[in-house]
């Protein structure tokens, strides 16, 4: 499959990878599972502590701050980057969402009182700030939501900036459930986050100071295209996650992802053509194809 010439495709390269979810605590022993998926067992999401953010930090933040530092610092650590040399978008359909009940109950209670620490919690891009607080990074960073496109806006988002400024560029994904009653409207299954630092194609060969040398990466072609179908799990219970969590629409990514050597797994990853839920009338294209 060659992309290299075609027109209206942004080609990006996978330098790192980070992942958190239902029985996959991190990229190292996911990708195994999601190559192998007969192998992978349900179990709830356990977030480890981010030891990026000091024990303060810790306390007062959400799970959605805490998963999507977690799979950031994978993602960094794999591709041998400095987290404060990159660039980043952050992208959820929730942010927060037991921040927003609790401040939901406080707005109708008699007091309507809200404290500082929800308050800051509140806003969208609260993930990206402890980040690049905690990073110290003062590079650019874009947090955005798409409902259950957010992922495919997001890696769009990354691939175009990482394009355009011919640098690497950190995606994390993340998206937590909410409490009753708002679970009722919108059901969640469970906690899933995943990071990509991306690069741009033409740099892909270079593999940067520090680096783990196995992780130069496939490369991503990516082509906004008219709405048709997503490409499911073949496995029913990742096809189930992937339904069940916005973020975990990127998961027949990263199965793909996962099979190369790149991924940390040992066959040769196969061009491969992904179709991944985009916004109203459109679907995101994604061509997969190994490093050179």
């Amino acid at each position: 499959m060659t992309t290299s010439t075609a027109p209206g495709r942004l080609q990006v390269s996978v330098q790192g990878i980070g992942l958190l979810g239902p029985g996959l605590a991190d990229w190292a022993t996911g990708q195994a599972l999601l190559d192998n998926p007969q192998d992978w067992l349900w179990q709830p999401t356990e977030i480890s502590p981010p030891q990026r953010l000091p024990a303060n930090e810790r306390r007062r933040a959400g799970s959605v701050v805490k998963a999507s530092i977690v799979v950031a610092d994978q993602a960094c650590t794999m591709a041998g980057l400095e987290a404060a040399a990159l660039a980043s978008v952050f992208t959820s359909s929730t942010g927060d969402p037991l921040n927003c009940h609790l401040l939901c109950e406080a707005l109708a209670s008699p007091e309507r009182s809200v404290s500082p620490t929800r308050f800051t919690n509140s806003v969208h891009n609260a993930a990206a700030g402890y980040w690049h607080i905690a990073a110290q990074s003062r590079q650019p960073s874009t947090s955005l939501a798409a409902f259950d496109a957010s992922f495919a806006a997001g890696l769009l988002e990354a691939a175009v900036q990482c394009v355009s400024s011919q640098s690497p560029v950190l995606l994390v994904a993340c998206d937590v459930p909410y409490p009753e009653p708002l679970h009722r409207v919108r059901p969640l299954l469970d906690v899933f986050a995943l990071a990509l630092v991306l690069a741009p194609d033409s740099a892909h060969q270079r593999t940067p100071a520090g680096a783990d040398p196995r992780c130069s990466g496939p490369r991503l072609s990516l082509q906004c295209v008219p709405l048709r179908p997503a490409i499911p799990c073949a496995h029913a219970g990742l096809e189930r996650l992937r339904l069940g969590v916005p973020a975990a629409r990127a998961l027949p990514l990263l199965q793909v992802l996962a099979r190369g050597p790149g991924g940390g797994g040992s066959q040769v990853l196969p061009s491969t053509r992904l179709v991944l839920e985009g916004w109203p009338g459109m679907a995101l294209q994604v061509d997969i194809e190994p490093d050179a």
